[in-house]
């Protein structure tokens, strides 16, 4: 009997204390360029030479991205290619300010938002010499550091390389250019109503 309720405690307490929690979980793996499929190695192709390079998550949305190519229209296709060829042409400051960019307009009120689309809008509508001289403009100035955190304004809107599938409105042609050159104005409060 002794017997049996020592087996009996000794199973409670085994059951009641916490064990340590000495599980191992594995890295989050993607697989490494050699080990992707045929057709998603033709549709990443812009991203080859830096593929074993990409931080793990970052090649998790890339296969994504593959993943849903075929079902995308034409456009969206080769929107997808285009951006992803500026993409790798930028250099890492480039891509940092292009994520910093993106999380301002992301964080935008909707009325700064909708004033940076009639922004682009009217960009895009100018024509095609007057929209170059723009670009080389805003390529020829010189960045400030300070300038890369400026709060959006809606001067001329410069097209941005941002990854696909999370781009700005601004950046719907993926033509790199000055990251301090899209912004988005203030809200302006509503003229105050004459005095009767």
């Amino acid at each position: 009997m002794a017997r049996a309720f020592f087996a009996f405690i000794s199973i409670t307490l085994c059951l009641l204390l916490p064990l340590p929690a000495t599980a191992v979980v594995p890295p989050l793996s993607q697989p490494a360029w050699a080990e992707l499929s045929p057709q998603q190695k033709q549709i990443l192709a812009p991203l080859a030479g830096e593929w074993d390079k990409l931080e793990p998550w970052r090649r998790k949305k890339w296969v994504g991205i593959a993943q849903r190519y075929p079902a995308m229209k034409p456009e969206e296709q080769e929107r997808i290619q285009r951006r992803m060829k500026d993409w790798v042409k930028l250099s890492p400051e480039e891509r940092r300010a292009v994520r910093e960019q993106y999380k301002d307009v992301r964080k935008a009120s909707p009325e700064q938002k909708e004033a940076l689309k009639q922004k682009w809008q009217e960009y895009k509508e100018l024509p095609e010499d007057e929209r170059k001289r723009l670009k080389a403009e805003a390529a020829a100035k010189p960045v400030p550091k300070s300038a890369a955190r400026k709060p959006l304004a809606p001067s001329v809107p410069a097209s941005t390389a941002a990854p696909p599938g999370s781009a700005p409105a601004a950046a719907a042609t993926g033509t790199p250019t000055s990251p301090a050159a899209t912004s988005v104005p203030a809200p302006q409060p509503p003229a105050a109503a004459p005095a009767k």
